[in-house]
């Protein structure tokens, strides 16, 4: 599980997510499962959204959800039990369906990079699961905060 404290960090379209590692989130051996890594990636993404005033439950109200779509990550090295790490989330692209983020998990410690991924979110209508125009909110956001990274 993780930690996920108001310590949180965002710069531009740039946000940080604190994470401690907990048992539940490791193998046998005390390395975090390779799996663990998507949630902590999805975990900063949506607190990415939520820092910025958009709030994903009231979506669901009006058929909307968010699905990844694609998602091409990297392990460069193995996180421990106990670990404190930091994840990013780093909005690099929207369309009228879809955002983008570049994301990275690294050991707060000693900075050393764990995983990256690069990951789309679609939006679905939740009744059908196909695509649909991202909310006018959310979409206006994504439009100011790339448009705030090219200043």
């Amino acid at each position: 599980m993780t930690d996920s404290s108001n310590d949180v960090a965002r710069t531009s379209s740039n946000f940080t997510l604190p994470v401690r590692v907990y048992i539940e989130d490791t193998d046998a051996g005390g390395i975090i499962f390779h799996a663990k890594y998507l949630h902590y990636m999805e975990r900063a993404r949506t607190e990415w959204v939520r820092s910025r005033g958009v709030g994903l439950r009231s979506g669901l109200g009006d058929n909307i959800s968010y699905v990844v779509q694609k998602i091409n990550i990297h392990y460069a090295a193995p996180g421990y039990l106990d670990d404190e790490l930091l994840v990013t989330a780093d909005l690099v692209g929207a369309g009228r369906v879809w955002m983008e983020f570049d994301q990275r998990v690294s050991r707060k410690g000693d900075g050393r990079e764990l995983s990256r991924a690069n990951v789309r979110v679609a939006c679905v209508a939740l009744d059908s699961g196909r695509p649909r125009r991202l909310p006018d909110d959310l979409s206006e956001l994504l439009k100011q905060q790339l448009a705030a990274k090219t200043s």
